[in-house]
């Protein structure tokens, strides 16, 4: 165990993105980059009929370019995102799992649903044949905790291994997690992140029903617009984004360079309602304020905030009320932004995915917009980077994710110096 004064330092040398903006690190940020949009009519299945028709899916993803057949056929969708994700950043690290590294690596990822295209078939088989015919893999395939332990199963990493499905908060969490086993002396390597796989008739049908989504149908590259006036849901979305964590001195000496230092992880609970959001954004703030003190920062310290930013006329309104209590005069110099316009909602992935892009703006010096902003809402009067990327030097970025049930989740990542 560390004492306060001697925890590690945690970094990041790895990043797999499956993503519907791309599909790998590369395509990802150059996806972040030209601020292309990956929100078109559903594919997946004949959305005639639903309340919103238009989702963020993953395309050209083959589950066989990372895995045999056989190894496909018994992985849900979300399992198969989260193993070619974990691969991915493994190479982008450069690190394989070997040796007396295997007991020091761990895992963690965040999942709101799991496998739910294998239990709507499964059902169907149940109703329509009997209980017999109902496959052996159901089980296995369809829970949530699987994504964590395919993919320690897969790379032979035998250290801790969580799941953490607190609904759009989970990946936030599981970074914060995994930070938190890193700094406590438990692992040396952490794969975190998150997955989701969503896209069917009964999870498009459930978020309809709860008139969550936005039923912007003719025009679905321009449905998801957080913070803009004219919003009126989110754009389900799926993918998975996974980062490896290590301590500063193991990568250091293997000759890694990392792209961010992790400083900070805040969480809280708004103790309100199941699914809508605190009005005043206490509980968000709360989670904000931890982070900050975790990485001992204060507001003014930061230079980039990636926002939850659903495109939800309430989320987006208490986030902002959230951020003014937290930054008081800053909340209105620090950039904001919503990638989320440009993806979709990856649900118990995105806030992974809005890790991801600040580690993008620090490395780059470009910080993603948010597109399709059109009319400004009086209730959310912040700088959003509207529409363009905007060239900025980030040394401190947040990123925030809060859930159903009101799980609040944010961490804080740092441009790398030894």
């Amino acid at each position: 165990m560390w004492g306060e004064n001697m925890r590690p330092r945690v970094v990041v040398t790895g990043i797999g993105a499956v993503t519907p903006i791309g599909i790998g690190k590369e395509a990802f940020f150059e996806g972040l980059r030209s601020s292309k949009n990956g929100i078109a009519r559903v594919t997946a299945f004949d959305p005639d009929g639903y309340r919103s028709q238009m989702a963020g899916e993953v395309q050209d993803f083959i589950a066989e370019d990372f895995m045999s057949d056989r190894e496909a056929y018994r992985l849900a969708r979300f399992t198969q995102f989260a193993v070619a994700s974990a691969k991915l950043a493994l190479e982008d690290a450069d690190l394989s799992i070997g040796g007396k590294l295997r007991d020091e690596t761990g895992v963690v990822m965040g999942c709101g649903i799991g496998g739910i295209e294998v239990t709507e078939e499964q059902v169907r088989r149940l109703h329509s044949y009997g209980p017999r015919r109902v496959s052996p893999f159901f089980v296995p395939m369809m829970i949530p905790n699987m994504a964590s332990g395919q993919v320690a199963i897969f790379v032979g990493a035998r250290g801790p291994n969580l799941t953490v499905t607190t609904a759009c908060a989970a990946s936030m969490h599981a970074i914060g997690e995994g930070f938190s086993i890193i700094q406590r002396g438990d692992a040396k390597v952490m794969l975190v992140g998150g997955t989701e796989a969503c896209i069917t008739p009964a999870g498009f049908a459930g978020f309809c029903a709860l008139r969550a989504t936005s039923q912007r149908n003719d025009q679905p590259e321009a449905a998801s617009r957080p913070f803009d006036k004219g919003r009126d849901g989110f754009v389900m979305a799926e993918g998975s984004l996974v980062f490896v964590l290590e301590t500063m001195n193991h990568a250091l000496e293997r000759g890694a360079r990392p792209y961010a230092e992790v400083i900070g992880y805040g969480a809280s609970d708004d103790a309100h309602h199941i699914v809508e959001p605190e009005t005043e954004g206490e509980g968000a703030a709360l989670a904000m304020g931890k982070a900050l003190a975790d990485a001992k920062l204060n507001p003014v310290d930061v230079d980039y905030i990636h926002a939850h930013g659903t495109s939800t006329p309430m989320n987006d309104r208490c986030e902002t009320q959230a951020i003014k209590k937290v930054f008081g005069a800053h909340a209105h110099k620090v950039m904001i932004s919503s990638t989320k316009s440009m993806t979709g909602h990856l649900l118990g992935a995105a806030g992974a995915c809005g890790i991801a892009a600040c580690i993008f703006a620090i490395n780059t010096g470009i910080v993603p917009a948010t597109i399709n902003y059109k009319e400004p809402d009086p209730d959310c009067d912040l700088d959003y980077v509207p529409n363009v990327p905007r060239d900025a030097e980030v040394e401190v970025a947040m990123g925030n994710a809060f859930g159903f049930g009101g799980h609040n989740g944010v961490i804080i990542v740092r441009r790398f110096r030894e």
